[in-house]
């Protein structure tokens, strides 16, 4: 939840009614709310199955196969996050240093670089510990997290006035292109402020009974923040007017100044800029262990296999991924959003989907302590979810990610020849035979 609830909503929201020039644009709140929980069952089956720190590298791994494909597709998983965590932690830094700018009126545009990449840098400071620490810090962050967002909340209901939420523009709902390319863009933001659902994945390996922990963690965070969006996007929508939502940069901020004033806009700033903190914290918690459970399997380079010589805990990884987002957060916000749900997608979001099918017919050994109701049916509704959000995020975005692809199938062809790896090992066997 702390991933979850972190920059996301406060920063998108004026980005959302502009992929539809109006309210209508919740529909795409509801919509990923829908493919987040169906996603989700996906996620909770899959980490129930196999609770190991690295998440999607395993699962991948033994849903194509350990010893053939399923080597490609674990490596591609690995690639992807080097390339995704940064993108994630960059917008969410980015987002910090927007909502900075209500507090600093006469920030430069250098200014608010230099602020996005020290909070990348900060947030590696703070994670250079072990994970019992780390926890502990985790929960004091999460309950600020939800102090704002109740404060947020109750204030849009103590002030909300319906005529604004349905105040359409006309032809909002015409089944056109463009209100369905536009329905796929509100949907692709969305998940952006959804995502996170997930994270307990990948450090599994460090949580008490996780047959039981990552399924409810995941399943009652997906449902919890989508009523908490829902509410708290409808409320403030209800009190500041959407066209003047749209040319906002703290929409938060603002829509507590025309309620309260100034003094009590700067305090939702400050727990904001927390959030956002906390946020960025919880995200690279969970993908620095990610490569670090594939190096410590010989997938992945070396290096990130290294832990602190007293604390424990994935050092190289950490340093890596950290100083990747600071670079990162040099970027657009939309260009890192886009980017983000794209490159998963490609890569992990639809290959994993397939993963659970796989497993559930080729490897009945796995014991799998959660099942998905309705199975297949979540699986599906999953997969054409990501399929229509990729197709409306653009052709520009959607040839980076192929290109990312191809170039990650390259490494691993280059890597599996000097391992002789699959499909390396495959054939020299023939030979030899």
């Amino acid at each position: 939840m702390l991933e979850m609830i972190g920059v996301g909503p406060f920063i998108t929201i004026p980005i959302l009614l502009a992929k539809m020039n109006g309210p209508q644009a919740i529909l795409g709140w509801v919509l990923g709310a829908l493919v987040a929980l169906c996603d989700g069952m996906v996620w909770a089956e899959l980490g129930a199955a196999m609770p190991g720190t690295g998440g999607p590298y395993h699962y991948l791994s033994e849903g194509y196969g350990p010893r053939k494909l399923g080597q490609l597709m674990s490596f591609l998983f690995i690639w992807q996050t080097v390339a995704l965590a940064p993108l994630s932690i960059g917008s969410g830094a980015v987002g910090f240093a927007q909502y900075a700018r209500f507090l600093y009126k006469d920030m430069s545009v250098l200014d608010e670089k230099v602020i996005a990449v020290g909070v990348c840098l900060l947030i590696t400071v703070l994670l250079y510990r072990d994970i019992r620490t780390v926890g502990r810090l985790s929960v004091v962050m999460w309950v600020v997290v939800i102090g704002t967002v109740a404060w947020i909340t109750v204030a849009g209901l103590l002030h909300f006035d319906p005529r604004r939420v349905l105040n359409f523009p006309p032809g909002a709902f015409s089944p056109s292109p463009a209100f369905f390319f536009g329905l796929g863009g509100a949907t692709l933001i969305a998940m952006y402020d959804y995502g996170g659902y997930n994270n307990v994945c990948f450090f599994a390996g460090e949580v008490r009974r996780p047959e039981r922990v990552i399924p409810q963690s995941i399943l009652l965070s997906i449902i919890a923040v989508a009523a908490l969006y829902l509410t708290m996007n409808v409320t403030i929508i209800g009190v500041v007017p959407w066209r003047e939502a749209i040319r906002s940069t703290a929409i938060v901020s603002d829509f507590i100044q025309r309620i309260y004033g100034m003094k009590a806009a700067a305090a939702v700033t400050v727990l904001v800029l927390w959030t956002t903190l906390a946020s960025v914290f919880a995200v690279l918690l969970g993908y620095s262990r990610v490569p670090y459970a594939a190096a410590v399997d010989g997938r992945f380079f070396a290096p990130f296999a290294r832990l602190h010589p007293t604390k424990n805990f994935p050092h190289f990884s950490l340093l890596f991924i950290g100083i990747l987002s600071a670079a990162a957060s040099l970027l657009q916000l939309d260009v890192l959003i886009n980017g983000l749900i794209v490159i998963q997608v490609l890569i992990q979001f639809m290959a994993q989907i397939f993963a659970v099918t796989l497993i559930r017919r080729r490897r009945p050994d796995i014991a799998r302590p959660f099942r998905m109701p309705l199975y297949p049916l979540p699986s599906v509704v999953a997969f054409i979810g990501w399929l229509y959000i990729l197709i409306a995020s653009g052709l520009a975005y959607i040839l980076a990610g192929l290109g990312l692809l191809v170039f990650g199938v390259g490494a691993y062809l280059w890597r599996a020849r000097a391992s002789r790896e699959w499909p390396f090992a495959v054939q020299q066997a023939g030979v030899d035979a």
